[in-house]
Formats: structure tokens, C-alpha cells, sequence
């Protein structure tokens, strides 16, 4: 995990950044191939029902998405029906998704940390690894280094 003041870059597919800070564009963004950028507000995502609306709308979630959080879980790890090589999911306020329900929020995060390692790894020809899931969490300064401890807890597992 790397820090300054304004981002915090977990791992290759997942970074944790405050409004308007720089994200490197040459860990998100492929050299070739198509790409879908999916953009998430975390303010709608109230309860489950609700951020699963947000992700159905925003990824294009087929119609046999069964609205729980086994089949939100492996809609992030397919994604085929996008058609596209590569994937950025931007999730703006995403102090506020799931903010009054901790074991959803910890639900959420452990499936994006999870589909972002199970698309991980793909190799560039200068050697840099490149996700072909990026996932960018945009958050409030003061809530920064508190969305971070939950990625933390997942990396030791």
C-alpha cells in the first residue's frame, strides 16, 4: 500500500483518492483494447437493494441477477456481456455507500476487492501489471485512511 495525503494506492486494481487528486492514468488505463468505465455514486447506495441498482445500471448486470450478494459477487468476476478488455469502476462519496449498514459495507468492499484480484495480473509488454478491473474509490479527506483499513483486513486473508 503506498500513501500521500491525497490517495492511497492499495493494489494494483484499487485505489482509494480524494476529490480531484491524480490518480496515475498508466495504472488504470490500458495501452490498447477496449475499455468501459463505469461511474458509481456511493451517496445512492443506501441499502443493499439500492447499491445493487446502482451497480445493475452502471454495469449492465444481465437480467438473471439475483439481487443478493452471491450473484452481485459473480457479476464482478464475469462481466463478459460489456464486451470490452478492460474495466474501470469509479465510485464517487464512497464514504456514504452502505454508511448505516457496516456488514453490507463490508460485503460490498470484500467483492470489489475480490473481483479486482480475480481480474488482476495482466501483464504488459514493458512488465507492469495491469488489472483489466481497475477500481477507484473517491472519498472525503477526513474518511480516506478509514476506507482503507477494510482493504487492509482482505489483504491478510
Amino acid at each position: 500500500m503506498i500513501e500521500d495525503s491525497s490517495a492511497i494506492h492499495i493494489s494494483p486494481w484499487l485505489h482509494i483518492v480524494t476529490p480531484g487528486a491524480g490518480v496515475p492514468l498508466g495504472e488504470l488505463l490500458p495501452r490498447s483494447g477496449s475499455v468501459y468505465v463505469a461511474y458509481l455514486d456511493g451517496r445512492e447506495m443506501t441499502d443493499e437493494v439500492a447499491t445493487f441498482q446502482e451497480f445493475q445500471e452502471a454495469l449492465k448486470f444481465p437480467d438473471y441477477f439475483g439481487w443478493n450478494w452471491n450473484a452481485f459477487h459473480d457479476c464482478l468476476r464475469d462481466l463478459q456481456w460489456l464486451s470490452s478488455d478492460h474495466h474501470v469502476l469509479i465510485v464517487e462519496s464512497a464514504e456514504h455507500a452502505l454508511s448505516e449498514d457496516e456488514p453490507a459495507r463490508k460485503e460490498l468492499l470484500s467483492s470489489l476487492w475480490n473481483a479486482g484480484r480475480r481480474w488482476s495480473y495482466v501483464k504488459r509488454p514493458e512488465g507492469v501489471t495491469l488489472t483489466r478491473l481497475s477500481i477507484v474509490l473517491s472519498t472525503a479527506e477526513d474518511s480516506l485512511l478509514d476506507l482503507s483499513h477494510y482493504f487492509q483486513e482482505f489483504d491478510e486473508h
